[in-house]
């Protein structure tokens, strides 16, 4: 067994490899259909904030509105495929699922309406859909080239996932955590080699192609730790917690809103003529907010215009997500994050704080908004270590991500992703389990006196459908049991009259759980017999009979979980 395993993950590696290449292609190629869009529209190679300048402001609404009437179009046809193939498309819900491949079709029409969107400026991140894609690339290679293998298909939708996400933000590491944390649910060390070994090599493949740099270049400059850097620190965190949760919370309504209008293309349309609306008041909340990020960085914005921006992305972004668009939430919430660290640091500052260069508490704010959203901080943390490579930024990012994670969730906020929202009830579910105890599961079984005849537990026993019959003394003690096969055979046998008292035929050894034991434990008495119920009593020493716990009972409860 254990030489099989070393093979099979041997062979992951292996695959990984020719994986994460592929992946990094798909989404280099997204990128360039994307900026093709942009010259062909906009006439220009530049950020869609900037390159919609070329037409006047009072187009926006309209090209906007118009590109989402198109992904509207092609997100119906999707739709009508996945209700006809009743298929999971998303990539998440396949590796959580172990299904055997990504659905071609509509994933590849959710590219294109994601390219409507993105393409026209809606307020979506562009990883979605390159993610997608490059899950579709993995899917295609384990059903073509990769069949014969002993891994499963599942694994390598994985691996191409986690190279599609490496190959955006140019953070192999933290990729490969998020797979492994929202799609897993764990990061056990044989599903997260080849993660890592597919992201990191879509990430050298890309560093092949020119794309070396880090995705925001602030390595040079270093954070000093100190009581005021600290405390402003745990702030952001606690903040972005706060506005995290508002965040999910605002695109919730918003879906709920926009479910009203049943025609797709009409709904991405009235979405995209809103969002280009919020867009004459500020230009900068189209797109998924690369450039902004970047310029904020360079500190060009004064606080009035942070402010002003972080509501108004916050809102573009929830109109986008809301009405349907196809994309990705991940660099909206780092503009999110970047736009709350730096205008807290400011105003901190401006209160007269030492908080020393407040640029920097951008990086903070995107690593803390990022994990509130996705409820994943191990990846929050190191991608905003890996997109930055500022090692100074660790520890706060560290701080600041594990409180904003931990209070958006405490704050009943669901993730971006289903899919986590799952694994948490699941381990909610296994922890009521394990701290759950016995009392909740009594149900009332039948019990007789030990006078009372075997023709009486008969009666009872064919009234109840139960196999066993309890015998407890006038104060309800419990003394054992009598089981309606050997009363049966011993009236064949001539050895007792239908009238003969119970206590003849009692079993007094009869195993038993107690009412202030663990679930757990009662799953392990029933894994020591082959019976369905166990009587229930209240305590060892006066053994007082209050009823029994079924087996199926404790298997309604256990599947939650499992």
């Amino acid at each position: 067994m254990s030489s099989s395993k070393h093979v099979l993950n041997w062979t992951a590696i292996w695959v990984a490899i020719p994986v994460g290449g592929a992946a990094s292609l798909v989404t280099l190629g997204f990128r360039h259909v994307i900026e093709l869009i942009n010259r062909l529209l906009f006439h220009s190679d530049r950020d869609i904030t900037e390159a919609i300048t070329f037409w006047p402001w009072f187009f926006w609404p309209l090209i906007v509105g118009l590109g989402g009437v198109i992904a509207g179009c092609f997100l119906h046809y999707a739709a009508a495929l996945e209700r006809r193939q009743t298929s999971k498309t998303d990539y998440l819900e396949v590796i959580n699922a172990r299904l055997d491949a990504v659905p071609t079709k509509t994933s590849l029409f959710r590219a294109l309406s994601s390219i409507a969107s993105i393409g026209s400026g809606a307020s979506v991140g562009k990883e979605g859909p390159m993610v997608q894609l490059s899950a579709l690339c993995g899917s295609l290679m384990g059903r073509f080239l990769f069949r014969r293998t002993a891994i499963s298909n599942s694994e390598i939708v994985a691996m191409a996932a986690s190279a599609g996400l490496a190959s955006v933000y140019h953070a192999p590491l933290a990729s490969a955590i998020f797979v492994a944390e929202i799609a897993f649910g764990i990061t056990a060390l044989q599903r997260l080699i080849p993660l890592i070994i597919a992201a990191a090599t879509a990430v050298m493949t890309m560093w092949a192609l020119g794309y070396r740099n880090a995705i925001y270049p602030f390595a040079e400059a270093q954070f000093q730790l100190s009581p005021a850097t600290l405390l402003l620190t745990v702030a952001i965190g606690l903040l972005c917690g706060l506005l995290g949760w508002i965040f999910i919370t605002l695109i919730g309504r918003s879906r709920r809103w926009f479910a009203q209008v049943k025609s797709l293309p009409l709904r991405l349309g009235l979405g995209g003529v809103l969002v280009g609306a919020l867009a004459i008041v500020s230009g900068d909340i189209l797109g998924n907010g690369y450039e902004v990020i970047v310029h904020i960085m360079a500190g060009r914005y004064l606080l009035p215009a942070l402010l002003l921006l972080l509501v108004a992305k916050m809102a573009a972004t929830a109109l986008s997500v809301g009405s349907g668009a196809v994309g990705g939430l991940f660099t909206p919430s780092l503009l999110v994050g970047a736009l709350l660290g730096v205008i807290i640091a400011t105003l901190a500052a401006q209160a007269g704080m030492p908080v020393g260069n407040a640029l920097l508490f951008a990086v903070v704010g995107m690593g803390a908004m990022l994990a509130a959203v996705s409820q994943a901080p191990l990846m929050a943390m190191l991608m905003a270590l890996e997109m930055t490579l500022n090692s100074s930024l660790l520890f706060p990012v560290m701080i600041a991500s594990v409180l904003a994670a931990m209070l958006a969730w405490r704050l009943q906020a669901a993730s971006a992703w289903p899919v986590v929202t799952q694994h948490f009830n699941r381990a909610d579910a296994k922890l009521d389990f394990d701290n759950g105890i016995i009392e909740q599961f009594i149900v009332p079984g039948a019990a007789l006196l030990p006078h009372e005849s075997v023709g009486r537990a008969l009666a009872v026993s064919s009234l109840k459908k139960e196999r066993y019959v309890y015998v407890i003394n006038e104060l309800g003690h419990f003394l054992g049991v009598v089981s309606i096969h050997d009363i049966s055979r011993k009236i064949l046998d001539g050895e007792l009259t239908p009238n003969s008292p119970v206590v003849l035929v009692m079993d007094g050894q009869f195993p038993c759980v107690f009412r202030n034991q663990t679930i757990r434990e009662g799953w392990e008495a029933f894994a020591q017999v082959t019976l369905e119920r166990l009587p229930v009593l209240n305590n060892p020493q006066d053994r007082k009979y209050l009823g029994v716990l079924t087996k199926t009972s404790l298997i309604r409860k256990a599947k939650d979980f499992i």
